[in-house]
């Protein structure tokens, strides 16, 4: 799981890409700021993996932000003003990555995963999308990704709420006692212990529209 934190001074922004990143089974929206005193403020209190930072914030740029962190943790500029400036600059102060507002959300979520990973995009400008491509998918736990196709569906109707045994079983055409096999399997391999936690699991691994 890769956390994230968002600062972007436009909130509608902000709430829009951290809800549709936080919908991505890989990426956690670990926090999110309005300006750049605030984020560096979550940044020494807490810890994330990447920074998604605006530019153009009320307090401090996001040139400055990437001054003071010194690169830790890794950091992508996203903003609607990508000209070749800005981005030198942009570079020159540290980031990892420099995005436009309108880059399609795989390829931001791919971004998110490279950088994480150590590599760094800010020498990639026309065969950038060929750099993303190994990381266009999810990276899923070993957990997660041992799921068997009957332990999804059985997750995904937990995750739509259905969680009694007995209407589990009619739903899947099975017995209540395979349901509970099922389960258990399911709860270790996604280290929980309950229903309730496996239908948050449905949910963050993408089995369920939880909009």
């Amino acid at each position: 799981m890769i956390d994230v934190f968002v600062a972007d001074d436009h909130t509608l922004f902000a709430e829009g890409i951290s809800q549709a990143l936080a919908a991505i089974p890989d990426l956690h929206v670990a926090g999110t700021a309005s300006g750049g005193v605030e984020l560096i403020e979550l940044a020494e209190k807490s810890r994330a993996d990447v920074l998604l930072i605006d530019l153009e914030m009320p307090d401090l740029s996001g040139f400055e932000v990437l001054r003071r962190l010194g690169g830790s943790p890794p950091a992508i500029i996203v903003t609607m003003h990508a000209d070749a400036e800005r981005r030198s600059q942009a570079i020159e102060a540290g980031a990892k990555g420099f995005l436009s507002k309108s880059t399609p959300l795989p390829e931001l979520a791919a971004a998110v995963r490279a950088v994480s990973a150590g590599l760094d995009l800010t020498p990639h400008t026309t065969t950038l999308r060929d750099v993303l491509d190994p990381y266009m998918e999810p990276s899923l736990d070993p957990g997660a990704a041992s799921l068997t196709v009957r332990e999804r569906e059985l997750l995904t109707l937990l995750g739509e709420g259905v969680s009694l045994t007995e209407e589990l079983a009619e739903r899947l055409y099975i017995s209540p006692k395979t349901v509970k096999n099922h389960l258990a399997s399911i709860y270790e391999k996604l280290s929980i212990s309950d229903r309730t936690q496996a239908a948050v699991e449905a949910i963050r691994l993408g089995l369920v529209d939880n909009r």
